[in-house]
């Protein structure tokens, strides 16, 4: 199967777009104030609304609100014609959409979470591993653990997580056929939305997430609210030294396996292939970078992140995970790109 994006990488570069990489913290700022302080949903409700109300409507003073706009005007969020404003329509078309919770989310967890480590993006290639998680609080050994004790922090985490994955489920229950499975792990499950979508899709199937002791209970408490206890089994602990559940006809990875180095995706695909039985599958499901090496453009950016906070990990290529796959000891191996999806997912189905 070849990549689902042809090559960015023959695209001249001009200097609006060095302008735009060189201020472009600047540029998201200029977003996540528009979003935090109301304005994009404000035009939405009133189009053509006029400076003097914005004013009002925002609590700005003319100074805070003459830079608001001279940003967000010239980045072309937002339309300016004889004083009266307009989100450009892309904005307004989200805005009215389902998907303006995971961009707001996402802009959440872009601002306090990925931006503290951020700092230390080069250094993290220098060292080859997270050099930016001394820039989060606390002393765990990973940027999970250090979130179970910032309650603030962790929320905007889950937050962003929970939206993203709700988004990203459609695409699995879409692209997968569980019909042939009875019991499926869901390794590193976090807020156990992916489980929970899974199982709505496919009401014969039970699951057991696998989460850290401090991020478990956020997930049994989804797990309840959805009325789901009885179908999915929520087990606190350490994916990496403990003993996995051997009763299982599957295990999923939703958004796990690019968080850590290649060696220790291999140990996790291992350790599934270990208790899985014959016929068993393993299911990946990431955003995907090309195996080109050269996009797509949101698989890239997203990798600095995995780069220098969580665990060493990036956005990885499709041979990548495949590669990690025959290590493990899978051998029919098979690539689903999602249909309609905004975002580059792709699933991976191994069967042992």
């Amino acid at each position: 199967m070849t990549d689902p994006q042809p090559p960015s990488s023959a695209t001249p570069l001009t200097e609006d777009d060095l302008t735009n990489l060189l201020f472009g913290h600047a540029g998201f700022q200029y977003l996540r104030a528009g979003t935090e302080l109301g304005l994009f949903e404000l035009l939405e409700r009133r189009p053509g609304i006029e400076r003097k109300e914005l004013a009002t409507e925002l609590d700005l003073q003319d100074r805070a609100l003459d830079i608001l706009l001279l940003g967000v005007t010239s980045l072309r969020l937002v339309r300016h014609v004889d004083d009266k404003y307009t989100n450009n329509p892309t904005i307004s078309e989200l805005v009215t959409s389902s998907r303006w919770e995971v961009y707001k989310a996402t802009i959440g967890f872009e601002a306090y979470v990925a931006y503290l480590g951020l700092a230390d993006f080069t250094e993290s290639l220098r060292a080859n591993t997270n050099i930016g998680l001394r820039r989060v609080p606390g002393d765990g050994p990973t940027l999970y653990h250090r979130l179970t004790g910032d309650p603030e922090l962790s929320q905007i985490f889950y937050r962003y997580m929970g939206t993203f994955s709700d988004m990203a489920a459609g695409y699995l229950t879409s692209s997968v056929d569980f019909a042939s499975l009875t019991r499926v792990l869901d390794v590193g499950g976090g807020d156990a939305t992916i489980a929970v979508a899974v199982a709505r899709a496919f009401p014969h199937l039970k699951i057991t997430i696998l989460e850290l002791p401090g991020v478990a209970p956020i997930a049994r408490r989804r797990v309840d609210e959805a009325g789901l206890a009885e179908r999915i089994t929520v087990v606190a602990t350490d994916m990496f030294a403990d003993p996995w559940p051997a009763d299982h006809d599957g295990a999923m990875f939703v958004h796990q396996l690019q968080i850590w180095p290649l060696d220790k995706d291999t140990e996790l695909l291992r350790r599934a292939h270990e208790v899985l039985p014959a016929g068993g599958k393993a299911i990946i499901m990431n955003s995907m970078s090309h195996d080109s090496g050269d996009g797509p453009l949101m698989a890239a950016l997203d990798a600095a992140y995995f780069a220098a906070i969580p665990g060493g990990g990036m956005l990885y290529a499709w041979h990548k995970y495949e590669e990690c796959l025959r290590a493990a000891g899978f051998a029919a191996i098979e690539r689903i790109t999602p249909t309609g999806a905004w975002t580059p997912h792709g699933v991976i189905v191994a069967t042992k």
